[in-house]
């Protein structure tokens, strides 16, 4: 789904940097949360969870900025954000802070047994897949929004292409993915607690998103019955 909404040049610009000002200090939050807790700065495995993550959003960020970069720009604003959202949203960001914190701390006093090579590949590969996921969807909608809204002033339309002829929510799945794959990729069995709790916000946040685009965004009732699941084909 996409709620685009028109803006000019400077306004689109303000928001694009904005945004890439949102993304940095994320970046750097996220390195706080594991470094701080692990109590050094020689954690591999955090690294490589930061390098995947920098990587797919500067390769996302360059294809948006392209093809449609009031994307961007949109994605630095909250306004509209509809109540129920800033409740699961928020949930979600405390899940995932609590993910990063508990795997740093796992760490730093060896709660977790040590896990086998094969085990971090495939945590590092589901986080990459998960990220991709999102990221595909960010660029397949044009305004993949931060936030659950339908403001009166938007220009709605359904999107069906890229990863939406398949699930009606991909971004959410590929938030889901990454949650269940981080306390893998950082070797933290700990870091499941935080880490499904989070996949289980995001689960209600997409069955809430979805019953209010049915009832008030033009089209989307119609598009649910061609494309059947909101997250994994042939099952939900």
């Amino acid at each position: 789904m996409t709620a685009h909404v028109q803006r000019s040049a400077t306004e689109v610009r303000a928001g694009v940097n904005k945004r890439l000002k949102q993304v940095g200090v994320m970046l750097v939050g996220v390195a706080v949360l594991l470094f701080a807790p692990a109590g050094s700065l020689t954690w591999g495995w955090a690294w490589v969870l930061l390098g995947l993550y920098l990587a797919g959003s500067l390769l996302a960020g360059s294809l948006v900025l392209r093809i449609h970069p009031e994307t961007i720009a949109a994605r630095a604003e909250t306004t509209g954000q509809r109540g129920w959202d800033r409740i699961v949203s928020g949930l979600w960001a405390l899940a995932m802070v609590a993910t990063l914190a508990v795997a740093g701390l796992d760490v730093r006093w060896g709660w977790s047994d040590r896990l086998a090579l094969e085990l971090h590949l495939i945590g590092a590969a589901g986080f990459a897949g998960g990220l991709g996921l999102f990221m595909w969807a960010m660029v397949s909608n044009a305004a993949f929004a931060t936030v659950s809204r339908i403001g009166p002033a938007d220009e709605h339309r359904v999107c069906s292409s890229g990863p939406y002829h398949w699930i009606r929510h991909p971004g959410y799945f590929g938030a889901i993915v990454q949650a269940f794959a981080t306390p893998l990729l950082l070797g933290s069995l700990w870091a499941f607690v935080p880490g499904v709790a989070a996949g289980l916000a995001m689960l209600a946040r997409t069955a809430l998103e979805d019953a209010m685009l049915r009832v008030e965004l033009p089209g989307y009732a119609l598009y649910s019955e061609h494309v059947r699941f909101r997250l994994v084909p042939g099952v939900w």
